[in-house]
């Protein structure tokens, strides 16, 4: 007898299935293999600004002294594209999707120092193409 939690599900259905978006579930493709899209909801868009922090931008001016890879706007472009991201799959989860296929990102700088990252995507609801599920 297998002890994962994972493999523990009830033999019959609880409640009715609710779609929600997981990150396995987001492509930059448009199709996912053994999904049929059986409804497009519509464009899903996650938006953040952000700016640099005074003491990031000396620590990065160090940096720039010596060369190479600025961590510290590298960490803040990292975090800024996955606040982005995650904001993009609660806003699909909230109109229903289960899937988010077109998945992009874009970047303005506002003014200096401020940027705008954008990912956006189309929410669809997709099922799997044969009997097993993508869940299981």
């Amino acid at each position: 007898m297998n002890s994962d939690p994972l493999d523990k599900r009830a033999p019959y259905n609880i409640s009715p299935p609710r779609y929600s978006v997981s990150h396995q579930m987001v492509t930059t493709a448009f199709e996912l293999p053994n999904f049929r899209i059986t409804q497009n909801l519509g464009i899903v868009r996650g938006i953040v600004v952000r700016s640099r922090n005074i003491f990031a931008t000396i620590g990065a001016g160090f940096q720039m002294v010596v060369g190479g890879n600025i961590t510290v706007w590298t960490k803040l472009c990292e975090q800024t594209r996955a606040d982005a991201f995650e904001i993009m799959i609660q806003h699909a989860t909230e109109i229903g999707a289960n899937a988010i296929i077109g998945a992009r990102y874009d970047a303005t700088e506002v003014t200096s120092g401020v940027t705008e990252v954008l990912a956006y995507g189309t929410a669809v609801i997709v099922e799997p193409t044969s009997e097993s599920s993508y869940r299981s």
